[in-house]
């Protein structure tokens, strides 16, 4: 435990530091994020964040990382693929398809780094599955960055639970890096919770979701069955899966482009629905995340029949939420 404590100190200063910084220059630069009629804040917000943040982790990692070194570029150059390519988003926009060959990209590097899914004896199958799961934990946070603090908040938690179960199961790659992606969001946190004073935009939603999937990825149990443990990653980062998953599936059904942003996510929704206010529908999301970190950090010691009646609960719920959450939308002003 002791050892990583730096690469959290360190990422997190790093990150604490950067920010400022990088805002004054996105203001002098116009690198700002303008009202508009789909996003919540009124006054330009300086956005360049998801820099400050990959500095932050690049560095942690760099110096405290104890991958072996192809698996080391593997991450890095996957992360900072991602970065460029949110870097150039948000600055001149950028068409969803090319957007998703940069999320392909960085996907190609992890896998020809060692790095994937091993579920299956097939390995077009498991590489197959390794790019949507990346693909998916990508826009998973990017959609979900659509309130101050909402995207960091829910990253932070969901490191921290990686963190923990990596250190359980002595997993020296994934601690180091939920470790690194742990302080970076604390440290950016500060800046970017509501009111925020700068955004992480798409260079920061998709370095972290990049990141997450990776951590979902590594996470191995050596005393659990994989029948059991796949679900783990899963439950962890089952918010922002299940915030995507509302927000297309509400979107098709009103014959909206999927890719078009707009005040239809759940931390919207708890607003209208439950008349909460931004903060709060925050702080609840929060709160959610950590509980569905500690169903996976139960999940671990489960027998195959507790690990089924957990996963079907959760499915039910999950559903029953969907459901719920879609019948009594209604859109932001």
């Amino acid at each position: 435990m002791s050892k990583f404590i730096p690469i959290i100190l360190a990422s997190g200063l790093i990150s604490f530091i950067a920010t400022p910084l990088v805002a004054r220059l996105a203001r002098s630069i116009n690198f700002v994020d303008k009202p508009e009629a789909r996003k919540v804040h009124v006054t330009p917000v300086p956005m360049l964040g998801g820099l400050a943040i990959y500095v932050g982790l690049f560095a942690a990692v760099s110096i405290g990382g104890t991958a072996p070194i192809r698996e080391l570029i593997g991450i890095l150059g996957g992360a900072t693929i991602m970065t460029a390519f949110g870097l150039v988003d948000d600055r001149y926009g950028m068409r969803p398809s090319i957007k998703l060959l940069g999320q392909v990209l960085a996907g190609g590097i992890l896998i020809w780094s060692g790095i994937q899914v091993d579920l299956f004896p097939w390995p077009v199958l498991n590489i197959v599955l390794t790019l949507l799961w990346v693909l998916g934990i990508c826009n998973a946070i990017n959609f979900l960055d659509n309130m101050d603090g909402l995207a960091a908040g829910i990253t932070t938690v969901a490191s921290a639970f990686f963190f923990i179960l990596a250190l359980v199961e002595g997993l020296g790659l994934v601690a180091s890096l939920a470790a690194a992606t742990l302080g970076a969001c604390i440290g950016f946190l500060y800046y970017n919770f509501n009111p925020a004073s700068l955004f992480m935009g798409d260079a920061g939603s998709m370095l972290l979701g990049f990141v997450l999937a990776v951590l979902g990825i590594k996470l191995q149990f050596a005393s659990a069955p994989l029948h059991v443990t796949w679900m783990i990653p899963v439950i962890i980062l089952g918010l922002p899966i299940f915030d995507t998953t509302l927000v297309v599936f509400s979107r098709l059904r009103r014959g909206k482009p999927v890719y078009q942003g707009g005040k239809d996510h759940t931390s919207h929704r708890f607003i209208t629905v439950f008349g909460m206010t931004q903060s709060r529908s925050v702080i609840t999301l929060y709160l959610i995340a950590a509980i569905l970190g500690l169903l996976g950090l139960m999940l671990r010691d489960a027998t195959p029949l507790q690990a089924r009646l957990m996963l079907a609960v959760l499915a039910a719920a999950f559903g029953g939420a969907l459901v719920w959450l879609e019948w009594h939308y209604q859109e932001l002003s």
